[in-house]
């Protein structure tokens, strides 16, 4: 079976976050791995934290990224973002797709936890699937709304192809 490929959406949000070698990198949500895979291939001496609620998220993250796991390099964990103890004192980037906590509910106390552990310059990264226009603008208020009143500073950019919006905030 050939390995899986990064699919295009990932690879603009991960060019965009200018992941640098010795980034500290939380991502939450995890998934199947994709993410974790093109951020950790950029890391030399930095670390990605990689979070999901989902057991299986974890699982296919560690399969996926095991040679990352191995080197150091990437730390899998399954757990909720509220309840997230980071390991790691100073974050300067943190990263996350699909990730609907943002935009849905009240996650003051996540924003809170994400900027005391952002180091001022860091930035959150919020990526969406533009697939269902009609969609876009609620989330791009509720999120950004959510962000700002946690003491971020909002922008927003957007791909055509494959659609993707994106929510950088930075601290």
């Amino acid at each position: 079976m050939p390995a899986p490929t990064i699919p295009p959406r990932i690879k603009w949000a991960v060019d965009l976050m200018d992941v640098q070698p010795n980034d500290q990198v939380l991502e939450i949500g995890c998934g199947p791995g994709a993410g974790a895979e093109a951020i950790c291939a950029r890391l030399e001496t930095g670390k990605l934290f990689a979070i999901d609620r989902s057991e299986s998220g974890v699982d296919r993250t560690k399969r996926r990224n095991q040679k990352y796991v191995d080197a150091g390099r990437l730390v899998v964990r399954q757990i909720d973002l509220a309840t997230l103890r980071v390991p790691v004192k100073r974050l300067t980037k943190v990263f996350a797709f699909n990730v609907n906590l943002f935009w849905v509910r009240d996650c003051q106390d996540e924003i809170a936890l994400l900027h005391e552990r952002v180091v001022p310059g860091g930035a959150v990264y919020l990526f969406y699937e533009a697939a269902r226009p009609e969609l876009v603008p609620n989330i791009v208020k509720k999120a950004s709304e959510n962000l700002v009143r946690g003491g971020f500073r909002v922008s927003v950019v957007e791909q055509k192809a494959p659609p993707v919006i994106g929510l950088i905030a930075r601290r």
